[in-house]
């Protein structure tokens, strides 16, 4: 699938290739006329066939339409390429466009700006419930989920408590948990909501213990089972090593920075301060980070959105330019319009970079591409170049 994006990117027409093709289809035939006038004139004022006819082959040589079809698809196809070595992968080369008018790039924070690495930090029960009965119910629930923060979850019981046992009903709750029965037990694990919606008060040392976790920026889960809050999970995630460097250089581009998670306000908080973020968006539920996007885009903004999850897809294809973690989900990565091979966020900064310099070089190769027709077409049309000459020139001009 990769390769044949690549090869989709290098083989398709960007915007700005169409005008050059609709522009040469008006150019041949207009230099067409050029000549057949050329000789005419020559002939009239008396210049000879001799003349009259090298003018004329002359204007038809130097013309250059190989050039304007030129211009386009040899940028793309540096472009695209060099995008590939850099492990960034381009969708069609209509992306490359939609990358000029981009000025804010919304970042989601698990996976993309965080390593999505999680570990259990901590772990606090009420008193009378036994600690590795908590971990062996819960863990064996969220093994049940593909979650980031479930999996760590999992991982981290078995390696304590040993193998898990199976969960019968598994159900999730979006953005809020997951539920299922395990070894007889209703268990449920996730927010304070999905407890509110079971009608379960958190009792004090659990309460404590979220705003302690939250504070320091963890995210925590509230377990309950048998129609009471038993314990809490808190687990932590790890930035990336380069995420800071990352958000620099997209700043240094002109692109205002955005955190969008589903953590808490604290926990998304403290993860921007750290990477340079000023505006947080958090407590967002999968459906809603469309919304968010659109809600940018009736602002006026012009939106990229870098995700890695299946909740991210959504978004991905609703921002004007979507970039997808190689590491992440399929979806996700399905719906982008950009895939980041490696999942390093500054590849990111690369492929706006990258695709800005490339719609340059497409600018500039138009540019001379018209130029020298201007400038040779008259040259040859006074009979001032000599068609051996004007071949070696018109050559000249699609290498150049």
């Amino acid at each position: 699938q990769m390769a044949r994006l690549v090869e989709e990117a290098q083989s398709g027409k960007a915007e700005v290739q169409r005008l050059a093709d609709r522009i040469s289809g008006v150019f041949v035939p207009i230099v067409l006329g050029i000549a057949v006038v050329t000789l005419v004139a020559w002939l009239l004022l008396g210049g000879g066939y001799e003349a009259a006819f090298t003018a004329a082959v002359a204007v038809l040589i130097i013309a250059c339409p190989c050039a304007l079809g030129l211009a386009t698809p040899t940028a793309l196809l540096v472009g695209t390429g060099r995008g590939a070595q850099l492990g960034i992968l381009i969708r069609g080369p209509e992306v490359l466009e939609s990358t000029r008018t981009v000025d804010t790039i919304v970042l989601d924070k698990t996976g993309t700006v965080t390593s999505g690495r999680m570990s259990l930090v901590d772990v606090v029960v009420t008193p009378g419930t036994d600690r590795a009965e908590l971990l062996r119910l819960a863990g064996a629930l969220e093994d049940a989920s593909e979650h980031p923060i479930a999996q760590a979850i999992a991982r981290d019981a078995t390696a304590e408590v040993g193998t898990l046992p199976s969960v019968e009903s598994f159900r999730s709750a979006e953005g809020k948990g997951v539920s299922g029965i395990v070894e007889g037990h209703a268990v449920l694990a996730g927010r304070e909501s999905l407890l509110a919606d079971w009608s379960l008060p958190v009792p004090d040392v659990l309460a404590a213990a979220l705003d302690t976790a939250r504070a320091t920026g963890r995210t925590a889960v509230l377990v309950a089972w048998d129609g009471e809050a038993r314990g809490m999970l808190a687990v932590a995630d790890r930035l990336k090593p380069t995420s800071r460097a990352a958000i620099a250089q997209l700043r240094a581009l002109g692109l205002a920075p955005v955190l969008l998670t589903g953590d808490h306000a604290a926990v998304a908080g403290a993860v921007a301060a750290e990477v340079g973020i000023d505006r947080v968006i958090a407590g967002v539920l999968p459906h809603e980070k469309v919304e968010v996007i659109r809600a940018l885009q009736a602002e006026g903004r012009v939106v990229a959105m870098v995700g890695d999850g299946v909740n991210d897809a959504a978004a991905l294809a609703q921002a004007d330019l979507g970039l997808a973690m190689g590491t992440g989900t399929d979806a996700a990565i399905e719906a982008s319009d950009i895939t980041l091979v490696r999942g390093d966020l500054r590849s990111a900064a690369d492929a706006v970079r990258l695709s800005r310099r490339t719609l340059d070089t497409i600018k500039t190769n138009l540019f001379w591409a018209f130029a020298y027709n201007v400038a040779a077409i008259p040259l040859a049309a006074l009979g001032l170049l000599n068609p051996m000459i004007a071949g070696a020139a018109m050559a000249f001009s699609s290498v150049f």
